[in-house]
């Protein structure tokens, strides 16, 4: 049987994924997604148990591929080297890892303190770097001219567009991690391995559960996009696969939008309204 276009392009049958911060939230979505289009996806992070209940629950839901649980922290050096053990010892070949794992810190620019610089970069930034320079091997394995290993990493529209909303360090560690992305690109296209980077505006999750946990927090966070709402498991499942697949195989370096519009608004027309 003639495989289908849609399967040929976006599907990841008899890939192996590592998703980083996999058991809640955008890693979530994009380990079942990763799941759905056939790939074998290793969900890590530091509550292992919330990482077998997620890999639980996405197994029972019927999909061609199969998720599985790891524990890991990537906010250490040891925690990086663990989680790169731990993936070493269950795959010769790594085709896919997404650097999802996250952390955010809130306060008044009067009163950020200094700590929440050394967290939040930490985890955001130094720990995906050190966990892709440790599974560049694994990566480079799974590589071939035709179908490159990949690397997604997670960055913001926090970190394109000029939104501290007293996320300070949050904000400038994503506008790191999407330069971080253009650099490794670049260094890594040799070795067949394209990089690339998500840029997502308001989804539901823990990390935005302070503005959206509620119905009327939710439609006020909707009303400030301009397509007029939060985003979706499917927005996210669309580009994974797009970037995973087939085909994504001629794209790398990009900081790929998720946000609805909102790092194109320019705020007021310039010479009012017509």
């Amino acid at each position: 049987m003639v495989q289908s276009l849609a399967d040929r392009l976006f599907g990841v049958s008899g890939k192996t994924a590592l998703v980083t911060g996999g058991a809640t939230g955008i890693g979530r979505m994009i380990a079942a997604a990763l799941v759905g289009g056939g790939a074998r996806v290793l969900i890590a992070s530091r509550k292992v148990e919330a990482c077998e209940a997620a890999a639980a629950e996405i197994n029972a839901e019927g999909h061609p591929g199969r998720a599985e649980a790891l524990a890991g922290d990537v906010s250490t050096e040891a925690g990086v080297a663990a989680l790169a053990e731990a993936v070493e010892a269950r795959a010769e070949h790594l085709h896919i890892l997404v650097n999802n794992a996250g952390t955010s810190w809130g306060a008044p620019l009067g009163s950020f303190p200094h700590a929440a610089w050394e967290r939040v970069h930490a985890v955001n930034v130094a720990g995906p770097f050190s966990l892709t320079q440790r599974l560049l091997p694994r990566l480079a394995a799974a590589a071939s001219d035709e179908d490159p290993a990949r690397v997604i990493n997670l960055g913001s529209v926090m970190g394109t567009a000029a939104l501290g909303d007293g996320a300070y360090s949050y904000a400038a560690s994503k506008a790191a991690m999407h330069h971080l992305t253009r650099i490794l690109a670049k260094e890594l296209a040799g070795r067949r391995i394209t990089v690339n980077a998500f840029a997502p505006g308001p989804f539901p999750s823990k990390m935005t559960a302070f503005a959206t946990g509620t119905a009327e927090g939710a439609a006020r966070t909707a009303a400030g996009v301009p397509l007029g709402r939060m985003g979706t498991p499917e927005d996210i499942a669309g580009a994974t696969l797009y970037l995973c697949g087939r085909a994504g195989a001629y794209v790398t370096g990009a900081i790929l939008p998720i946000d609805g519009g909102i790092a194109v608004m320019s705020g007021p027309a310039l010479f009012g309204d017509e």
